[in-house]
């Protein structure tokens, strides 16, 4: 058993796999990594690099790109990094979709790891694009690559919160920003500091460069240090000796990789145009969107303005899918989320201004359509660019009107572009007019917004600088308004003024014609004709009658267009007539020199020394003192003496004192305010009364009518007292004469009592008058004939009457007599 236990040992021995320990490498230093690294720059070959790996790079941004699955470098990038490594300037061209991006983030982010940069060293690197879109692609890319670095970067761009952005310039080593948003914090942002800058990278170059963006450019390059590293990258680089002295490059060195190719757009790039009549452009626009629901598309138009309308009346129209809009008056936050979400979907439609047309990598676009023709070809590549990136496939169709294919399609032949003429299947083409006019009539807002659209795209032509490709004599509007759906065509007010001004200019230059070839006509003969003329400038007869005749054709009452008409050509004046004062001869020439001329500077001083304030109103009384307003000035000495001091700060308790000086006269101001409203309310119910009082009169007839009253309602005396006899007539004339004695000195007290009550009213108009209201009981007493009545008691009868009562009282015994 022993034996056999050994063996078996043995053998468990062997099988047994034996540990090893190796010894772990030393971990290298920082400083011994970047040495060696810079150490291999200047052996870099780009024709033997075939990985991101074969490039001297730090492990953090390597494993940063092979994170996101970069690991074979495009041609751009092969070398054009190897070059920025070593620190050269760059010039750098490529077709659009090769990876220029990705060109100048290494060189960037190996090139601050190398220096140890930190976040307290401040900005390191600066990047500048034309577009904000451009710049938010850009972040998010260095954010996915730089991921493993300690770097911190900031997109500063416009329509973000600028104090946010403010507060943290200081602390960002990476800066991705816009031009105009970069000159606003150069100018207001005091921790802004651009001494420690080291690399400057200028992203679609040729744009930054241009005259869009020069001023602003020329404002940020002085503030920059003159010592740092310039990357220029672009797919149509620029190659002015001009804008490369503005930004002091220094041996740049030129990397073309496609400059020797065939053609300068990709080459899975498919590109076709066709020719349409401008109000045929919409009906092509929605019968290729109906076509192409499954695809991806990228539409181009040439005003913020046409795109708003044209994707609001196609949100209207229903096509069937996705339609999404991206132009320059949308709020940021609105922009980058449509930008986002196009480059999520699989099957949209996306219309666009040139803000999409540089630098943006929208994944999958398969169509690119160009509706309005591109600027340039500079412009056309760029746009197309949108499609067929990475060597993939892609197509692009360009919409031109007749007036422009002959010049546009030279252009483009001319920067080696392929494009071929197609035509378009009228058998597919669906035109949705009737329905945009059914919306336009419904909609007002809608059609306002059709308005704009007509007049931006007139205004775009207009304003394009090759008229050998952009006519806008040649555009038929009334159409084109048409096929937007609008029944009337707006004006187009910039359009009317340009013609009118010309065809002045015309005018003005012809008769500027007339007038020279007659002075030369004139010079010749008065070259023949000699001694015409006296010293003192004298015009003969001769001279006289030949400019007569020469402008007798302005004078020709025909000639309706001459306005000019030349009385009288040469002013004499003998000194002789002239007052004593007046300085003639050399005295004046030289009174005129010595005179200094008026400048704006000495304007100003003569009105400061008038004392004139602007924006002032100083109101005169009658007799010509001022008039304060008391509720601007202050009234009292007290605040007078206050505004006056010339001491620093705030004295309290003076000031508590000058509010209550000011506060008394704040109340008696409210006072009279008061008793002014008082007063209009008094004079309001005295005119209500003068009203009322002169609707009654109007109501029995006013003394001014000769007409007499009708009486005819008024019962038959002699049948209800029956026939007077002889003794009652004469009792009857005693006591009528009586009665109409009584009735004048009636009449008389009704007059002044009523004088009495008017002057009551005046005085007190809010207080309604006291009088004794007329029973029914009186009324039926006026019938009948008064017994025993005195003086004293048709006195005390009046009395308790009004005027009208008394009057009509008066009439009925009148009639009764």
């Amino acid at each position: 058993m022993t034996s056999k236990t050994q063996t078996m040992s043995k053998e468990k021995h062997k099988n047994k796999k034996v540990k090893v320990f190796k010894k772990k490498k030393k971990l290298e230093s920082d400083d011994d990594v970047i040495s060696r690294l810079q150490s291999q720059y200047e052996n870099i070959n780009a024709n033997e690099i075939r990985s991101f790996k074969h490039f001297p790079l730090s492990f953090k941004t390597l494993k940063g790109l092979k994170d996101n699955n970069y690991t074979v470098p495009t041609e751009i990038q092969r070398d054009s990094i190897g070059l920025s490594l070593q620190g050269h300037d760059i010039l750098g061209a490529a077709n659009t979709g090769s990876g220029k991006t990705l060109a100048f983030l290494i060189p960037i982010l190996e090139k601050l790891y190398c220096m140890k940069w930190t976040r307290l060293d401040g900005l390191g690197a600066l990047i500048i694009t034309p577009t904000r879109e451009l710049a938010y692609q850009i972040f998010e890319t260095l954010r996915k690559i730089g991921i493993y670095h300690d770097f911190s970067a900031g997109l500063i761009i416009g329509g973000k919160d600028l104090h946010f952005e403010k507060k943290r310039m200081d602390k960002c080593n990476i800066v991705i920003c816009t031009p105009g948003r970069l000159l606003q914090h150069m100018d207001e942002n005091p921790l802004f500091d651009c001494v420690t800058m080291k690399i400057l990278v200028l992203d679609e170059a040729d744009r930054c460069l241009d005259m869009g963006f020069q001023q602003t450019m020329n404002a940020i390059i002085e503030n920059l240090p003159p010592e740092r590293q310039t990357l220029l990258f672009s797919a149509t680089q620029t190659k002015s000796v001009k804008d490369l002295a503005r930004l002091s490059l220094k041996n740049p060195k030129y990397v073309a990789v496609h400059e020797h190719a065939k053609y300068s757009t990709p080459p899975g790039l498919k590109q076709s145009y066709i020719v349409c009549e401008l109000h045929e452009k919409m009906s092509v626009l929605w019968s290729f969107i109906r076509n192409h629901l499954k695809h991806k598309c990228l539409i181009f138009l040439s005003s913020c303005k046409q795109v708003k309308y044209t994707y609001e009346i196609f949100c209207k129209l229903r096509p069937g899918t996705s339609l999404l809009a991206l132009y320059g008056s949308l709020h940021q936050l609105k922009r980058m989320q449509i930008y986002e979400s196009f480059s999520r979907k699989k099957n949209a439609i996306l219309f666009a201004t040139d803000i999409a047309a540089r630098g943006l990598d929208f994944p999958e676009v398969n169509w690119v359509v160009q509706v309005d023709c591109p600027e340039d070809a500079n412009t056309y590549i760029h746009r197309a660019g949108r499609t067929a990136r990475y060597e993939k496939g892609g197509e692009s169709l360009l919409i031109l009107l007749p007036s422009e294919e002959e010049a546009m399609v030279k252009q483009l032949e001319d920067r080696r572009i392929p494009i071929s003429k197609i035509k378009v299947n009228p058998s597919k083409l669906q035109n949705p007019q009737r329905k945009m006019e059914a919306f336009l009539a419904k909609n007002n807002e809608l059609k306002q917004s059709a308005q704009r659209a007509f007049v931006a795209y007139a205004k775009s032509v207009f304003l394009m600088k090759n008229k050998d490709v952009f006519n806008i004599n040649a555009l038929d509007t009334d159409a084109y308004a048409m096929s937007l759906g609008l029944a009337i065509p707006p004006r187009i007010r910039f359009l009317q003024r340009h013609n009118k001004n010309q065809t002045q200019k015309i005018e003005n230059n012809s008769i500027k014609l007339e007038f020279k070839s007659e002075d030369e006509e004139d010079n010749e003969s008065s070259d023949e004709e000699s001694g015409k003329s006296t010293d003192h400038g004298e015009t003969s007869e001769e001279d006289n009658t030949k400019s007569e005749g020469r402008f007798g054709a302005l004078d020709n009452d025909d000639s309706e267009d001459d306005i000019f008409q030349v009385k009288r050509k040469n002013h004499d004046i003998e000194d002789a007539d002239l007052p004593d004062d007046v300085p003639t001869g050399e005295d004046a020439q030289n009174l005129n020199k010595s005179k200094k001329p008026l400048t704006k500077a000495a304007l100003a001083k003569r009105l400061l020394k008038k004392k004139i304030v602007a924006n002032k109103k100083t109101v005169f009384t009658e007799e010509g003192e001022v008039l304060l307003d008391a509720t601007k000035e202050k009234q009292s000495e007290l605040a007078k003496e206050y505004e006056n001091e010339d001491e620093a700060g705030i004295n309290i308790e003076k000031a508590k004192l000058v509010l209550r000086e000011e506060d008394k006269f704040d109340k008696q101001r409210f006072k009279e305010k008061i008793k002014a409203k008082h007063r209009a309310e008094k004079k309001k119910l005295k005119d209500a009364k003068k009203q009322e009082l002169e609707g009654e009169q109007d109501d029995f007839g006013s003394d001014e009518s000769d007409d007499e009253p009708d009486l005819s309602w008024l019962p038959d005396p002699d049948k209800i007292y029956g026939k007077k006899n002889s003794d009652e007539n004469e009792t009857s004339e005693k006591f009528d004469e009586n009665d109409e004695d009584s009735n004048s000195e009636d009449i008389e007290d009704s007059e002044i009592d009523d004088q009495e009550s008017e002057e009551e009213e005046i005085s007190q108009v809010h207080k309604p008058t006291k009088r004794k209201l007329i029973t029914k009981k009186d009324v039926d007493n006026f019938d009948k004939p008064p017994v025993k009545k005195s003086k004293k008691n048709l006195k005390t009868l009046s009395e308790d009457l009004t005027v009208n009562e008394a009057e009509e009282l008066a009439m009925k015994l009148l009639s009764g007599s």
